[in-house]
């Protein structure tokens, strides 16, 4: 695997053009940090358009945060566009195991071969079928209480699975590693963990899928670090957060980066 300073580089050189289909309370913050990370976002999720898009588009964010019964359908057409496009996209399944609803549109959404699946600890058991111990879009299962289902996920979907927390763990089925980067400050501001499947999506814009989940993570908790080391409550870490993502270089990104072998 690659330094991910190597993808950060890749990313910002490509500027690439994110289609995100998120939830309402998502898309300021996630265009906000896409757009200081170096990505160009797009927040376009309209049935008339979102499949057309997704095929131009360098790829694809899911979220489903806020769900409705047309968004789901848009998200199919979104996802059936870019596998048929070979656009890479990234499956967000935001309390997946909270409704039927949510089981439903996930279980839709994973038939179409998403490129890399993100969520908590819980989202990822859940989507894998196993007992989960969600609480709404609060993950209460540990990150290595999901490596195993992980491995599984990975194995069956063909995905590469990320499981993020205080220590995140990424897979594609065979290989796995842990990166310890963050700030336990991090889930304290709404929409950050959102915000990181669009940068895994611009990451995966211009690098393998596995190498890009990694130095995407890698990336953001690094800046969550530096934003958390002067801010003053989860307010000022907002700003510095953005401010970070912006100023973080490949060097300082490759220093800070703890990534190890699972």
């Amino acid at each position: 695997m690659n330094e991910p300073s190597q993808h950060l580089n890749a990313m910002r050189a490509a500027a690439p053009l994110v289609q995100n289909i998120t939830n309402y309370v998502a898309m300021n913050v996630m265009a906000n940090v896409m757009l200081a990370a170096g990505a160009s976002p797009a927040m376009v999720h309209a049935r008339g358009e979102a499949a057309e898009f997704a095929g131009i588009a360098s790829a694809l964010s899911i979220n489903i945060g806020t769900l409705d019964d047309e968004w789901a359908d848009c998200m199919a057409l979104a996802a059936n566009a870019a596998g048929s496009s070979g656009t890479p996209w990234v499956l967000d399944p935001v309390a997946v195991g909270a409704t039927a609803l949510r089981r439903h549109v996930a279980a839709r959404l994973l038939g179409l071969g998403p490129t890399v699946i993100r969520g908590n600890a819980s989202e990822i058991l859940a989507l894998a079928g196993v007992a989960a111990h969600g609480r709404g879009v609060d993950a209460t299962d540990p990150v290595a209480a999901a490596e195993a289902a992980a491995r599984d996920l990975a194995a069956q979907s063909g995905a590469v699975v990320a499981v993020t927390g205080a220590v995140d763990f990424v897979t594609d089925g065979s290989r796995a590693v842990r990166i310890a980067n963050g700030d336990p400050i991090m889930p304290l501001v709404t929409a950050l963990g959102c915000s990181l499947t669009g940068i895994v999506a611009a990451f995966a814009a211009v690098a393998p899928p596995f190498d890009a989940t990694v130095a995407a993570l890698a990336y953001y908790g690094a800046a969550g670090e530096v934003a958390a080391h002067d801010a003053k409550g989860p307010g000022s870490f907002q700003v510095a957060f953005l401010d970070a993502l912006h100023a973080m270089t490949g060097a300082k990104l490759d220093a800070m980066a703890r990534i190890t072998a699972a």
